[in-house]
């Protein structure tokens, strides 16, 4: 279903000529896998190492989200909107530790897509080319690669060409069939066509229970190093700031692995096993380095703050701070609050604060003349408009 979206089988097809070129140069299939992995966790690195800082950071700013949700309790939208300013006011951005860990799973996906056995086209199978016979005559017989569907890997790799040879070694690595899974190692597996049929190839993926030993190892080898990765992370974190929800991710995700590995090919288990090795010494650096830690959370969350408030006077940027500018209006809206007033524009240089042509200094009337002493301006009224004194 995937393949069908052009963008993803780009990367099919990019991640298929790799690997085939990194085959064709190392002379193993195992080995090109282990550098695939490296240059990918290289090309992330930058990604990695924002995902681990940002991850960090909102865990050191749990204390204060639960100030927040203790003291406006039972108000959801007042905490959503402090938590967000919360957020702004230390520049951390709540999606930054998410994203470098999205990126992974297409790039998994692929790799799983890529190192599986291929499918070869049933007979009745209308996507089948013509004139092409897809069905196993001999033990020996290894189908024409026109045969296999999403074949991503180039014809002169060889890679997929004889997997029905059981004296071809190509696919093999420390004592696995890459295109094995746990569940299927220790035996011969028949390889299904489109149609879910046996299409009369097989699958070598060992003989008996020492065969299966290896593909085991490797399955606990990566449930352990990404236990291992997730404690890691979460001894680099105070323990004020650990929450109950990364204590249970920290169990739960590396048995969630174990069962999904049971059904993969080896390779994707070490494909992720070796990434999961990277990520560990990465950590290590790090940690070595001062880049992560308590002290370093605090340094950061200091600095964040400082470059804060040196940026609220500009317009916001960003998906974060879009978002959050949206939150603002709809609330506003909501509650029926009034537009901010705009600020008048300053006048000109040019305007005269001079005032106004017969407006004389300290006159109480039109009149020009000077007081008297009596304090009357201008000549005494008499008549009977005249204001009588009042009795002494």
């Amino acid at each position: 279903m995937l393949a069908e979206i052009a963008p993803f089988q780009a990367l099919l097809d990019a991640i298929g000529w790799l690997l085939a070129w990194l085959y064709d140069l190392t002379g193993n299939f195992g080995f090109a896998i282990i550098i695939l992995t490296i240059v990918f966790r290289i090309v992330l690195l930058p990604l990695g190492i924002k995902q681990i800082k940002s991850m960090q950071a909102m865990q050191a700013l749990q204390p204060k989200i639960k100030e927040i949700q203790k003291k406006f309790k039972g108000n959801k939208q007042k905490v959503q909107e402090q938590t967000m300013k919360l957020y702004q006011e230390y520049g951390v951005n709540p999606l930054g530790g998410c994203l470098p860990l999205l990126l992974q799973f297409p790039i998994l996906i692929a790799m799983y897509a890529v190192i599986r056995a291929p499918v070869p086209y049933a007979e009745t199978d209308p996507a089948k080319p013509a004139g092409v016979d897809c069905v196993v005559q001999g033990a020996n017989d290894s189908l024409p690669p026109a045969c296999y569907k999403d074949n991503h890997l180039p014809v002169d790799s060889q890679l997929f060409i004889d997997i029905t040879q059981q004296d071809d070694d190509h696919m093999h690595f420390l004592l696995m069939n890459l295109q094995c899974a746990p569940s299927q190692s220790g035996k011969t597996v028949p390889v299904l066509n489109t149609q879910k049929e046996p299409s009369g190839a097989t699958l070598d993926c060992g003989d008996g229970i020492p065969d299966r030993v290896p593909y085991f190892a490797m399955l606990i080898l990566m449930i352990g190093t990404t236990f291992y990765s997730s404690r890691q992370t979460q001894k680099a974190t105070p323990a004020s700031a650990q929450n109950q929800q990364t204590q249970i991710i920290t169990k739960v995700m590396p048995l969630m692995f174990g069962v999904f590995g049971f059904a993969f090919p080896a390779g994707l288990i070490l494909y992720w096993t070796v990434s999961n090795l990277f990520q560990i010494g990465q950590q290590a650096v790090m940690l070595r380095l001062g880049h992560i830690g308590p002290q370093a959370m605090d340094r950061r969350l200091t600095e964040a703050k400082s470059k804060a408030e040196t940026r609220t006077d500009k317009p916001r940027t960003g998906i974060m701070g879009r978002m959050m500018e949206r939150a603002e209006q709809e609330r506003k809206r909501r509650l029926g609050e009034p537009e901010p007033l705009r600020k008048p524009p300053p006048r000109s240089s040019g305007s005269s604060k001079a005032s106004p042509k017969g407006t004389a200094k300290g006159s109480g009337s039109g009149g020009s003349g000077k007081r008297s002493k009596g304090g009357s301006a201008g000549p005494r009224r008499s008549g009977p408009n005249r204001p009588k004194r009042p009795g002494r």
